[in-house]
């Protein structure tokens, strides 16, 4: 088994690389899925969030809402480490009960948003960022995802600069350009974790 760490800043384009090596035969463990599931209405984890948080989080419906707490979170550094605090554990418990489950000749793509600024590179045999300009990220976030401008800045500088992440880079894919240039440097990378 090879175990991978796949990271990039947000609007980097992590999820398109994670979908293309999910084609070609990867386990993605994907960090945000499970980060959403860990909250659902009924779990432990969302009754840890609205003790932390207050009821003002929840929809309507008593499912989590995600832009309110969102907005929360990502301009307050403490209540963003309160929710990480929450979070974070269960998402790891769930990582590894889906990595022992892959077999031994798999290669497991770990998605991880924030695996820069949580230090978990050392968890893994190889670390792919997927590498993109500020500016790109930004008018990928706006034009693409709808987020106003000042909010997308928001979240940005929540994350690792971009030097951080490229510091603990064992492979860098670049995701500046055009969607048709990102499939061969993937089909590269996926070749050399074959290989690893």
């Amino acid at each position: 088994m090879v175990k991978v760490g796949l990271t990039g800043g947000i609007g980097a384009g992590k999820s398109e690389v994670s979908r293309l090596l999910a084609s070609y035969g990867a386990v993605i463990v994907d960090a945000d899925k499970i980060a959403r599931e860990v909250v659902e209405p009924g779990t432990p984890g969302l009754a840890a969030v609205v003790e932390e948080f207050g009821e003002d989080v929840l929809a309507a419906d008593g499912t989590l809402d995600r832009p309110k707490l969102g907005a929360l979170v990502f301009s307050d550094q403490e209540k963003l480490k309160a929710l990480n605090a929450i979070v974070h554990p269960l998402v790891g418990a769930r990582s590894a009960e889906l990595e022992a489950s892959a077999g031994p000749d798999a290669v497991v793509v770990h998605d991880v948003p924030l695996l820069t600024e949580n230090g978990l590179a050392p968890l893994y045999d190889l670390v792919v960022v997927v590498d993109a300009a500020p500016q790109t990220q930004l008018d990928r976030l706006v034009r693409l995802r709808g987020m106003a401008e000042d909010e997308a800045g928001r979240r940005m500088a929540a994350q690792a600069t971009r030097e951080e992440r490229l510091a603990i880079a064992d492979l860098v894919i670049d995701n500046d350009g055009p969607l048709e240039a990102l499939e061969p440097q993937v089909r590269k990378v996926w070749a050399r974790l074959r290989g690893a």
